[in-house]
């Protein structure tokens, strides 16, 4: 029996290993490919059908899809529940991914000619694995959960850094130029990697952070493939113009085929030609988005924090991040919308809190640090032709047309797009209205959105609850001082005043950050136990209690003053005079007394004054701020943030001079600003950016330091512009 078995056995057909090989390839190919497409379905805001599909596989890239479906709803929507349900699906697809990466390492073929090492592809999922769960277990409310998020965020950079290294290599043995320069390519990647093989990494004094090097032998990639990646012949610019405020979903452009590279907006139109087949694509546009995202959001981390990263390994990049994540958003496919969708909020919403920015005009020219509106437009327009069906591309729009001062029109979008599938989407744009509404100083608006945000998202009903009352304050204000003088108005307002704001610290500590209360929480608890206690020194209610417009302050902290034109500043200006207030006259007088109250009052002002060209108006009332004690910032309920704001904000005069000298007003002078005044002027902000950067300790640091690095940034390139030594 045995001889016939063997018979049988040696007659049959013998596999050829290159089509099984093939055969391989190919199902690896498919499965990656519907993964991505099945996960890309979260773009178009259905993430119910993006989980539907993903079920039905079973690869690597399905467990990542689904992993990451879940990630999406636990982050925007911060349920720990759904938190612990991704973490766990992130380690099992972090395990999956790491035994489909050693069986590829060990199956490759020496000498092929690969651009990323054996297994890139699996690596590239659990590097995605692991940045997802670091930055669940970061808003984990555990500090020991958070530094294992940071040990898993490092492991996540390394392997980034190798793929990207990997890819350098192999470009310049082609004789290809990269889409960076060598310098960007090394800038951070030679004091890790080049460090660990040299064994000097100093910053690694933990032997737990210690990574065992991996053979790597080169990329597996498919033996035959044409991918689609013709050029769009249709330029997003023009696509952008096609679409008006109250378009739909009905009418938009067909999006084009996955794997096409972006055109007319793309760093880079040799992308085709190098990325030839769909393993090498979606290892080169998710390294790009990964690696581009970790680098942009390490380099915005306030200058105290950055440094304790540094000590650790991490190390920004913000001109390198953005770079990577243009380069990843050529792509149709779920890295590429990522990467836009990065770059979009990173555009739209933490670029708009900064000030010290390069102008148009340098951006034009190629300012990487600064805002380029053309092609965020182009941008916008090309994923809302890849996803039409989603809002979240429409808020995106509505973020774009605030930032080039149009609030209304912003405010238009924003009430059109309030139906989206996802309820996260829905929460991001009531949330954006309400901003907006407090910056056309509409509180009727801006009470209604902010309440709506208590029922759409539970990451902190202390602030919307604080920031309704705030609205209806003005109301209260605006009741209060009326010629007519409602009577019941004036009461009705004022009780919801103090409903809304005693509300608020009744509901903080649900969340924390680093396993500390959110910093805007304990903003809001020191704010209404120091109205608590002046109502009781003072012998009058809560509500007239209150000092400045806390509205205007938040628009201060929020920089809603840059979004504004001329008559939503000017208002601000009457909204912050002292005859708004509701109290005493005995009481008002000890109201502005206060050291503190007088330095918000005037750091608000001075940034109005700032954005309607009155720079000296607004020197004078930072330099009043300047002249004060600093232990009157000192205590549990004074606004410590205020005295290293002004500080800021003298920067950002200074600034400002540069971007604007005729704006300054100098009898000794005929207008002649050379590059010596100009050199004395950069000079002076980073001099100011300095102090803030060493500040000790404040409530709003976070916040404050997020300009202020974005200012240190600006600084940086402008002087590598001009040829001028750092200072």
């Amino acid at each position: 029996m045995s001889r016939i078995g063997a018979w049988f056995r040696g007659s049959a057909p013998k596999l050829s290993p290159t089509v099984s090989q093939a055969d391989l390839r190919a199902k690896e190919i498919a499965a990656m490919e519907d993964a991505m497409a099945s996960t890309a379905m979260i773009m178009n805001d259905d993430i119910e059908g993006a989980e539907e599909r993903l079920r039905k596989g079973d690869s690597s890239f399905h467990h990542l899809g689904m992993a990451v479906c879940i990630f999406m709803r636990s982050i925007l929507g911060f349920e720990k529940e759904i938190m612990a349900e991704a973490s766990s699906r992130l380690i099992d697809c972090e395990n999956t991914s790491w035994n489909e990466m050693k069986k590829a390492q060990k199956e490759a073929k020496a000498g092929e000619d690969r651009i990323y090492p054996p297994g890139s592809e699996y690596s590239l999922v659990i590097a995605d694995s692991q940045l997802m769960s670091a930055i669940i277990a970061v808003l984990h409310e555990s500090l020991t959960e958070a530094l294992r998020g940071f040990y898993r965020l490092r492991k996540a950079y390394l392997t980034l850094d190798e793929i990207m290294q990997a890819e350098a290599a192999y470009l310049k043995k082609k004789g290809l130029s990269s889409d960076f320069s060598k310098e960007q390519l090394t800038s951070s990647s030679s004091s890790t990697s080049g460090a660990r093989d040299n064994g000097t990494d100093d910053t690694d004094t933990d032997l737990e952070f210690v990574d065992a090097d991996e053979a790597h032998s080169g990329a597996q990639t498919p033996l035959n493939y044409e991918g689609h990646l013709t050029k769009n012949s249709n330029p997003p610019e023009k696509r952008f113009s096609k679409l008006s405020l109250s378009s739909d979903a009905t009418s938009k452009p067909q999006p084009e085929k996955p794997g096409t590279p972006l055109s007319p907006s793309s760093p880079s139109s040799s992308s085709s030609d190098i990325f030839n087949n769909p393993v090498d694509i979606f290892v080169h546009s998710g390294a790009n988005m990964c690696f581009g995202s970790l680098l942009l959001l390490l380099s915005m981390v306030p200058p105290t924090f950055s440094r304790l990263l540094s000590i650790i390994g991490f190390r920004g990049d913000r001109e390198r991040g953005i770079q990577m994540l243009w380069q990843s958003s050529q792509f149709n496919n779920i890295n590429g919308a990522v990467g836009g969708l990065m770059l979009l909020s990173y555009y739209n919403g933490l670029l708009s809190f900064a000030d010290i920015l390069p102008s148009d005009e340098d951006v034009e020219k190629g300012a990487i640090v600064g805002y380029p509106r053309a092609r965020c437009k182009a941008l916008l327009a090309q994923m809302r032709a890849r996803y039409p069906d989603s809002g979240l591309w429409r808020f995106e729009e509505a973020r774009i047309l605030g930032n080039n001062k149009d609030l209304h029109g912003a405010l238009r979008v924003l009430k059109s797009n309030t139906k989206s599938k996802m309820r996260q989407v829905t929460a991001l744009n009531s949330f954006e209205m309400a901003l907006n509404s407090m910056y056309i100083h509409d509180y009727a608006d801006m009470r209604d959105n902010f309440l709506r945000c208590v029922e759409l998202n539970d990451w902190s009903p202390t602030l919307y609850y604080y920031i309704a009352g705030c609205a209806e304050l003005e109301n209260y204000r605006n009741a209060y001082h009326s010629k007519e003088k409602d009577e019941f108005q004036i009461q009705l307002h004022k009780k919801k005043t103090e409903e809304l704001l005693l509300k608020a610290p009744t509901v903080a500590g649900k969340k924390r950050f680093l396993a500390k209360p959110l910093p805007f929480e304990q903003f809001v608890a020191r704010k209404i136990q120091k109205w608590e206690e002046r109502s009781k020194e003072l012998g009058i209610d809560l509500v007239d209690a209150v000092g400045v417009s806390p509205a205007e302050e938040m628009t201060y902290l929020w920089n809603g003053t840059k979004k504004m034109q001329i008559p939503e500043l000017e208002m601000s200006e009457k909204v912050l005079q002292w005859d708004r207030l509701t109290a005493p006259e005995e009481a008002r007088k000890k109201i502005k007394a206060e050291l503190d109250e007088q330095a918000t009052r005037d750091v608000c002002r001075a940034a109005v004054a700032r954005e309607l060209g009155k720079l000296d108006e607004a020197r004078e009332l930072l330099d009043s701020i300047l002249a004060m004690d600093k232990l009157a910032f000192k205590g549990p309920t004074k606004d410590d943030y205020a005295l290293p704001a002004a500080h800021y904000e003298m920067a950002a005069l200074a600034w400002f001079e540069v971007q604007k000298p005729e704006l300054r007003r100098d009898d000794n002078e005929e207008g002649e600003y050379g590059e010596d005044w100009l050199r004395e002027k950069v000079e002076e902000c980073q001099s100011w950016l300095d102090k803030v950067a060493r500040w000790e300790a404040f409530v709003l640091d976070a916040r404050i330091g997020m300009r202020v690095q974005t200012g240190m940034d600006t600084i940086r390139w402008y002087k590598r512009e001009h040829g001028w030594a750092a200072a």
